[in-house]
């Protein structure tokens, strides 16, 4: 799958022109909604279908500043999915492929009641969805 681009726009640097540490978690969630856009599973679709998945766990790594009107590609690749959890991985690369950072953040699948679904059985469409793409790009190959 393709990576997602972003411009790292004026107001997500400092007063050096430096990217803001916060901003790579939000980058991510983009990454996140376009993956799974992507996928035929976005976040409105299953909003509808009365699921929601929100994080439970976030981590970002810094490897390399970026700075104002830099691109910034993010993939997204699955690491683990059980049906009732989510975890995915996150490589955010310069134009000239230099990794800036690195992340990984984990879901859960929650319906209107609050409580768990397990993906598996109520959406087995979506699981096959995230199975075509797990193992397809991991941490080595990107």
């Amino acid at each position: 799958m393709e990576s997602y681009r972003h411009k790292v726009q004026y107001y997500e640097t400092d007063k050096m022109g430096v990217t803001h540490h916060s901003n790579y978690i939000r980058w991510m969630e983009e990454g996140r909604i376009d993956f799974l856009d992507r996928l035929g599973w976005n976040y409105a679709r299953m909003e509808e279908m009365g699921v929601i998945s929100p994080v439970t766990e976030v981590e970002c790594k810094y490897k390399h500043s970026t700075d104002f009107s830099e691109e910034v590609y993010i993939s997204v690749y699955v690491e683990e999915f059980n049906g009732v959890r989510m975890k995915l991985g996150y490589s955010m690369k310069n134009a000239v492929g230099t990794v800036v950072a690195v992340g990984r953040s984990e879901h859960c699948f929650i319906g209107r009641d609050g409580k768990l679904i397990n993906m598996n059985k109520r959406y087995p469409e979506f699981c096959g969805a995230l199975a075509a793409q797990a193992n397809r790009l991991s941490p080595e190959s990107i």
